[in-house]
């Protein structure tokens, strides 16, 4: 099936190319608005006067034009474009803020977190979104979505990854539109007594209404927890330990409500309502009944991001199911994926939802057919095995690279807990719908919801078993973009290999595992070949990594605290082994020696002109220990008071001498050591 000859997918992949311009090489909005609409008005002369949409001319027009809207709605969809974003007021130290609370996230362990619009900033009309951090000690305060504050308190920048390789909260912030946050301590704000309410915010409290519900029948935490995540899609109630456990077997999918429920349950309406489609305009009847229940479990989860996406995805299937025509499929889908970013956001682009969303039903709906092809068991049994077998491999396939490129893991027995969870996921999907609608009724029966908690206990043991097998989880896989591209370019030569065998679909195929094997061995010969000296930022610890080609030594405190910030490096700096040594005092690099003070605060003699390292507060006079050794740098890391570091600060301010705090400025680089 040659799928660039169907015009949905060309225009789907030409627009998709307008937004990683528009996005990786910005420009002005206007220019870009100009640009669109000058493409639209040449396509519309070319369409006018040529009298067919055949011509060369018509195709290179309509492809500009689809790349220049792209770029268009990319950039439009940044907030800091809009003239009245808050970022271009004029805002001083008591400038009262109007906030609109939209989303509550997982709290942390010393605050709430939650995603709020700005209304008005000193009452002039505003927009924009902010991260609130409300601190633990304001606890009895809660606040909800649709919830309205007023506040003086005034937005911070939100701190870049202060480690190499670690990952960046801010850039996924970024890609949320938002760029900045506000900490909120008790008396610093007020609740408006009469918020307005929306769409969302009723969806959140009759979710929050359902949870209280189901909390009054006695069911486990930890069951609880995944009831919560499996049909309300809220997953902050669940432990570390059952989250962990669910991602180690491969089976962490299940607990983000997305394109896999949606999916489930999109077969089993169509199950339920196909005796309808024997009814004069049946089918129309059921696609209709289909979508509108479709929305409503999206209502019930809260309307969150990744359903609302889900349920788009998954309302177009419907409609190319309603058709019954397989090759339709391929365009539906990418005539959601061009609605969705065109009419709902076109950064969802870069979430990892929606990119693993639609590789895995990408995958499933081209290599599944294809694996069938392969073999087809006579006895029912074992062809259920291997169907379900099948759409695993074809999922994994799909979201694999992407899975290696994010979280650098890969669970080995993903099929296993696939095989023993998915069969039984619609019937758990459709129980709890029961459950959730007898206790909103107070009618739910004592057996049910026994049973229905046994049947999660289940789940939950048979996930932990799986996750247990340590041995078949790969975890700190080294990955990166240009993997991840060569990955999908021999995904897509085996795929094509799958559907027939040429010479030059072979070609293809080898040529891409070769492409993929050059460059990982490329990669590992640069970094074999590296050498640098790397301080680190960790609070309470000391952490310098000296790198010599494959030799890599860590010296520190704390061996096992540094490890988490060194697993980040590892893995993206391509470490086979590491080993770890104690913090001495001096130490030469670049031929220019480095003094580390530490608590105990003793100074070799006879360095002059050294790089200095203060870890551990050490309580030395700074002014007297500068003019005695005239240091060309000083530096300090994690492990120092704050206190101490402001006025360290200000005495090499005084004495021109450059000043680095880890803390503030992020890890610091020595080139090379002796």
């Amino acid at each position: 099936m040659k799928l660039l000859a169907f015009v949905p997918i060309k225009l789907t992949l030409l627009f998709i190319i307008g937004i990683l311009l528009g996005h990786y090489f910005p420009f002005n909005s206007y220019f870009a608005l100009v640009l669109t609409l000058v493409c639209f008005i040449g396509l519309g002369f070319i369409f006018q006067f040529e009298q067919h949409t055949k011509s060369v001319w018509f195709g290179i027009l309509a492809s500009l034009t689809t790349i220049a809207l792209g770029a268009f709605i990319i950039i439009k969809a940044q907030p800091q474009q809009r003239n009245n974003h808050y970022s271009k007021l004029t805002i001083d130290q008591e400038s009262v803020w109007h906030l609109k609370i939209t989303e509550v996230l997982k709290p942390t362990t010393f605050s709430e977190r939650y995603i709020a619009e700005v209304k008005s900033v000193d009452g002039s009309f505003a927009t924009g979104k902010l991260l609130i951090n409300k601190f633990l000690e304001d606890s009895l305060t809660k606040v909800s979505v649709d919830d309205e504050l007023y506040t003086i308190n005034q937005p911070n920048n939100i701190k870049p990854p202060l480690n190499p390789h670690q990952f960046s909260y801010k850039a996924y912030l970024k890609k949320l539109g938002i760029h900045h946050q506000m900490g909120l301590s008790p008396n610093s704000y007020h609740k408006s007594e009469n918020p307005s309410s929306t769409l969302f915010g009723i969806a959140a409290n009759a979710r929050n209404h359902i949870i209280e519900k189901l909390k009054a029948s006695n069911f486990g935490e930890d069951e609880l927890g995944v009831i919560q995540a499996l049909l309300l899609g809220q997953r902050s109630d669940i432990s570390k330990e059952t989250y962990d456990n669910y991602k180690n077997a491969g089976a962490v999918h299940i607990l983000a409500l997305s394109g896999l429920h949606i999916g489930i349950l999109l077969l089993v309406l169509r199950f339920l309502l196909r005796p309808m489609e024997r009814l004069p305009e049946g089918k129309k009847i059921s696609l209709l009944l289909t979508v509108l229940l479709l929305w409503g479990f999206a209502y019930l989860a809260g309307l969150s991001a990744s359903i609302v996406r889900a349920c788009t995805m998954f309302s177009f299937v419907a409609y190319a199911l309603y058709l019954n025509r397989p090759s339709n499929t391929f365009n539906i889908l990418a005539l959601s994926m061009f609605f969705i970013l065109l009419f709902i956001n076109p950064n969802l682009l870069f979430q990892v939802g929606f990119q693993m969303s639609y590789a895995a039903v990408l995958a499933i709906v081209w290599i599944y057919p294809l694996l069938q092809k392969l073999w087809f068991p006579k006895w029912k049994p074992v062809r259920y095995i291997w169907q379900l077998f099948s759409v695993s491999v074809a999922a994994q396939l799909g979201v694999l690279p992407i899975s290696l490129f994010y979280f650098h893991q890969f669970p080995g027995l993903f099929f296993i807990s696939n095989l023993l969870i998915i069969p039984v996921l619609g019937f758990i999907l459709g129980t709890g719908i029961l459950v959730i609608f007898l206790a909103l009724i107070d009618q739910l029966p004592y057996p049910l919801a026994w049973g229905f908690n046994e049947l999660i206990t289940y789940m939950n043991a048979t996930v932990a078993w799986v996750a247990k097998r340590e041995d078949f989880i790969f975890k700190h896989i080294s990955f990166d973009g240009i993997q991840l591209l060569l990955t999908y370019f021999l995904i897509a030569a085996l795929g094509l290999l799958l559907s027939q065998v040429n010479f030059r679909r072979t070609a293809f195929f080898l040529v891409s595992v070769l492409c993929l094997q050059a460059y990982t061995m490329y990669l590992a010969y640069t970094s074999s070949q590296k050498s640098e000296v790397l301080l680190l930022h960790q609070t309470k610890n000391t952490i310098i990594l000296d790198r010599n080609g494959p030799d890599v030594k860590v010296h520190t405190l704390d061996s096992l605290a540094a490890q988490n910030p060194i697993k980040a490096i590892k893995i993206g700096e391509r470490f086979s082994s590491i080993n770890y040594d104690g913090v001495g005092n001096s130490y030469v690099v670049q031929g220019k020696p480095l003094l580390i003070l530490d608590s105990l605060g003793i100074n070799p003699k006879n360095n002059k002109k050294p790089i200095v390292l203060l870890t551990h507060s050490p309580k030395i006079n700074l002014d007297r220990f500068i003019s005695a050794t005239s240091p060309i740098q000083i530096i300090a890391d994690g492990s120092n008071y704050t206190s101490y570091i402001r006025r360290w600060k200000a005495t090499c301010v005084k004495h021109n001498i450059p000043f680095h705090y880890t803390g503030e400025k992020g890890f610091y680089v020595f080139d090379g050591a002796d």
